[in-house]
């Protein structure tokens, strides 16, 4: 009997759609639409694991928005996001993703996180359900 393996693996995908900004966390949404910056800086502190704040993301992004590049910044992020998770690049470059529809990639991205055990809106407090190392009982004489 053959049986063809290559078809069983199948590769992640999102876990929410671009176009379904409200479906997990409307009040990420309306926050989204708003304050972008805010949503930003929360998304990229917690790819970056704590390196940079989000305040300092929320920042740059803003000045960002000024000259209307800010979607240039958001989308290496996203590409960030999908290498970490072996996501696709759907429905089209993470660029063109961002340059077309920011408000709704922010909160696929957002959304991803919060289903991979993150919640964005704490920042980075470490890898999700870390167990701590069980230590061996000491020794005494």
């Amino acid at each position: 009997m053959n049986i063809d393996h290559r078809h069983s693996l199948q590769q992640p995908s999102w876990s929410s759609g671009l176009c379904g900004c409200g479906d997990h966390d409307p009040g990420n949404c309306c926050m989204t639409c708003v304050l972008p910056c805010i949503t930003f800086g929360r998304i990229a502190e917690v790819v970056d694991e704590g390196q940079t704040s989000c305040v300092a993301h929320g920042l740059v992004y803003g000045l960002l928005m000024l000259i209307e590049c800010h979607w240039l910044y958001s989308c290496v992020y996203r590409e960030r996001i999908r290498k970490k998770f072996g996501l696709p690049e759907t429905p089209c470059c993470d660029c063109c993703v961002h340059f077309c529809c920011e408000p709704c990639a922010l909160c696929q991205e957002h959304a991803e996180l919060s289903a991979r055990g993150f919640d964005p809106s704490k920042g980075w407090i470490g890898p999700p359900s870390i167990v701590p190392p069980q230590m061996p009982p000491s020794m005494f004489k």
